[in-house]
């Protein structure tokens, strides 16, 4: 029998296939292999809670030139370790920057998120000493005067609008948060102690607080042997913490300007009321640049530990602002919330959960005095919210003015209606009510109002000859405003002893629109 055989090139060509098919199969292998790891990775990804990380840093010193090296540094390591942070500047140091010709600082912060921390930060008059005893209007109205310039630089000189605000030290007012509206800036990221539920983010003043978080603002020392050891230990606690409690945020913040100085430039100059000229100012003592440059490598470690931790996203301020979106907004409210709403009003005035929303104290007064009107006008289409700050001033009792147990349920009726056209024309809650000759304040407006709705008396005939009972209303979210002491606003730059008991009456008031954020899962 004749043997056939393959030419040399076609048997070469056949032992190439058949490696061609053991590396196909152990591509295929690896492929599965992968795959497994992927599905056990997005499991174990999806059985951890989120953890929601939020690295801002105040970039204020517009003395020290080094510290614009120091945040340029900064944005760009974080850039290529795919972390965006946010970045919120003062104006001056915006202007600075500009004046300086530092293009590529600004360019470098660009990448990331721009946020705002007052237009001059340390000097005198800082945000609070201007607001502590301005009225409400005034307040804001000041608030705005001085503070939308350097929003407006900020916008020519970064190309965008800040994301959010935060004062500077511990100049804290709760005006800010109204006027910081009109400027279009809904995010008010910071830390003190003067408003926080929880220690988690909230709502007041209409804005997304992430504010006095307590135990979850962590942050590690740029110097010492262990800081890094101990910077990664804090973290984890606050981690452990927030993850056995299904999820939450965590606050870190810096400055760019730590990482080169040994005193802080506004303290060097501006201590306990100080508002030298120019000229004066002093530049800040610096460290060695291996203090410097050992600083840099641990806050690396720092960031990449951060981002290592199952269920961790590093988020910026307009993401979290995403996150925690205030979904009762969205909601209409028909006759089974608006019956929770008002037993809830008759025991205590706060914020409650309605299904899987909450409400403010202003949103339930607003809900409950349009449902109110809804009934007066016959009318049954479902109620949306609106937002509403809270009164400009403390109830008093007129001068000349008793208070009656009763008054006539047409007086009740055409008060509703007034309150309802105040709100509208205001944009906020009255300081008091008017029924007739008689005056009550917001919660016993609201606590009475409650119990109309809820025994159905708006439903009846309208001037029907009846009487409304006047109740006492009990209202507690001011509890989370902390009182007026000049240790919330001990800030090194205030003058010794500063603090503001008209402004944190006000700040009490504003408690109406407190809520905590609920995060999306």
């Amino acid at each position: 029998m004749r043997k056939t055989f393959l030419p040399q090139r076609h048997r070469g060509f056949t032992e190439a296939h058949r490696e061609k098919h053991r590396l196909c199969a152990t591509l295929c292998q690896l492929c599965v292999s992968v795959v497994s790891l992927l599905a056990f990775s997005q499991l174990t990804m999806a059985q951890t809670p989120p953890i929601y990380v939020t690295l801002w840093f105040d970039t204020e010193d517009y003395i020290l030139p080094q510290s614009d090296d120091a945040a340029k540094r900064l944005a760009e390591m974080l850039t290529r370790l795919g972390i965006k942070a946010t970045f919120k500047i003062v104006g001056e140091k915006a202007r600075v920057l500009e004046q300086r010709g530092r293009k590529d600082v600004i360019a470098a912060l660009k990448k990331h998120e721009i946020g705002y921390h007052s237009n001059y930060h340390s000097i005198h008059p800082t945000p609070a000493e201007y607001l502590q005893n301005a009225d409400w209007d005034e307040g804001v109205a000041e608030f705005y005067r001085r503070e939308m310039p350097g929003v407006k630089d900020i916008q020519r000189i970064f190309g965008v609008m800040p994301s959010c605000y935060g004062q500077p030290g511990s100049s804290w007012g709760p005006q800010s948060h109204a006027a910081l509206k009109q400027m279009g800036i809904n995010v008010y990221l910071d830390d003190s102690t003067h408003v926080g539920i929880d220690e988690q983010p909230f709502y007041y003043g209409g804005l997304l607080n992430i504010f006095k978080m307590g135990t979850h603002i962590v942050r590690m020392d740029l110097s010492g042997d262990d800081n890094l050891a101990k910077g990664k230990a804090k973290f984890m606690k606050s981690y452990e913490t927030l993850k056995a409690k299904g999820g939450g945020t965590i606050s870190i913040y810096f400055h760019p300007c730590e990482w080169v100085h040994k005193e802080f430039w506004d303290g060097v100059n501006f201590s306990r009321g100080a508002n030298p000229a120019r000229k004066d100012w002093k530049l800040p003592p610096t460290r060695t640049s291996e203090e410097t440059e050992k600083a840099f490598r641990d806050f690396e470690e720092y960031a990449k530990f951060i981002k290592a931790q199952a269920g961790v996203r590093y988020v910026t301020a307009n993401e979290l602002e995403k996150l925690y979106e205030d979904n009762a907004l969205s909601k209409q409210y028909g006759q089974p919330e608006i019956i929770q709403i008002a037993r809830a009003m008759k025991k205590e005035i706060t914020f409650q959960q309605v299904s899987d929303f909450i409400l403010s104290a202003a949103d339930m007064f607003y809900i409950l005095t349009e449902i109110a009107v809804a009934h007066i006008n016959k009318n049954s289409n479902p109620i949306e919210l609106k937002s509403l700050s809270g009164p400009a001033q403390s109830f008093v009792l007129p001068v000349g003015v008793s208070r009656p147990s009763t008054v006539k349920q047409e007086a009740f009726y055409e008060a509703v209606r007034e309150v309802a056209a105040y709100c509208k024309t205001n944009k906020r809650m009255p300081s008091l009510v008017w029924i007739g000759s008689v005056a009550i304040s917001p919660a016993d407006y609201l606590a009475t109002l409650a119990y109309e709705v809820e025994r159905g008396y708006l439903a009846v005939q309208i001037l029907d000859g009846g009487y409304v009972t006047l109740r006492s209303g009990n209202f507690t979210a001011d509890k989370y405003v902390a009182n007026d002491d000049p240790k919330i606003f001990g800030w090194v730059i205030h003058p010794e002893g500063f603090h503001a008991p008209k402004m944190m009456e006000l700040a009490k008031l504003q408690a109406w629109t407190l809520k905590p954020a609920v995060m999306k899962k």
